[in-house]
């Protein structure tokens, strides 16, 4: 048998389609709402180590950048060592106090340059003690967030187990009645479904007034949704309305449980003057 295009049903049907498939979509929203905050709190864990291990790179890094300074200093220290004992054998050989002036200035000039390499040293060593000690916090840190993650992960599993086989079932309910409501229809109530904080993009009529959003609905308005002759959206929240009967919900009937007050006659009498004799109200007619 040909399947039905879904532009060829009557507005009721497609109205009946579209409440069963926003029960599906609420079962399945319910399915996820199980799990919590745990897949929120997963990805965070997730994020956060991923911003540590990043962090370890970037120590470890500057680590290996201060001891490959280190390693530069101490040659320039060699350097520098090997210029001075040069320089003090050629004072032994020098004509003139000029070569002799020059020689002092130039062994001065390495000495200075061996203190300063020195220094760049302890500075560099004590970065590198300093890095590490980070290293070491850090790495601890992520041990403790992965020991976290595994755990979220386990529980966020075993719930996942229990709701998946219905999950898929609701899902799978889902797309086959999407294939039934025409593309338009279905592009306009996933977007009114997607902006709605209760994830509600069609609602029944509920003591007169929108199921969404709460507001009174005019009776001219409740007619034409209970006609079932177009569709009608909440002109407060855009939800789609729907007959409380065609979504097979039974209409509320306070006015029939309302008791009647009965109306309470009070007798009236007449008097004359003072002087005059009482008469009774029947007499006067």
């Amino acid at each position: 048998m040909a399947k039905k295009d879904p532009t060829d049903l009557s507005v009721e049907e497609k109205l009946k389609t579209l409440y069963q498939l926003q029960t599906t979509l609420s079962a399945i929203d319910e399915e996820r709402a199980l799990r919590g905050e745990l897949p929120l709190e997963v990805q965070d864990l997730e994020d956060e180590i991923a911003g540590l291990t990043t962090r370890v790179e970037k120590i470890k890094n500057d680590i290996k950048e201060f001891e490959d300074a280190v390693k530069q200093k101490k040659a320039e220290i060699n350097e520098a060592q090997a210029s001075v004992e040069r320089y003090k054998t050629q004072l032994n050989d020098v004509k003139n106090n000029r070569e002799y002036d020059t020689l002092s200035k130039e062994i001065e000039f390495q000495t200075l340059e061996i203190e300063l390499c020195n220094k760049k040293i302890r500075e560099a060593n004590t970065k590198v003690e300093e890095k590490n000690r980070d290293l070491k916090a850090t790495e601890e840190q992520i041990a403790d967030r992965r020991q976290a993650l595994d755990e979220k992960k386990n529980e966020l599993d075993e719930i996942m187990d229990e709701t998946r086989a219905e999950e898929e079932r609701l899902k799978e309910k889902a797309k086959e009645l999407e294939v039934k409501i025409e593309p338009r229809l279905l592009t306009s109530f996933k977007r009114i479904r997607k902006n709605a904080r209760n994830g509600l993009g069609i609602v029944y009529v509920q003591r007169d007034a929108c199921g969404g959003c709460f507001n009174k609905i005019p009776p001219q308005r409740q007619l034409d949704i209970r006609m079932h002759k177009k569709i009608i959206v909440c002109e407060y929240c855009g939800r789609i309305l729907i007959d409380p009967e065609l979504a097979g919900v039974k209409a509320d009937k306070q006015a029939e449980d309302k008791p009647k007050r009965k109306r309470a006659i009070r007798k009236r009498t007449v008097r004359k003057d003072e002087d005059d004799d009482f008469i009774p109200e029947e007499k006067l007619s």
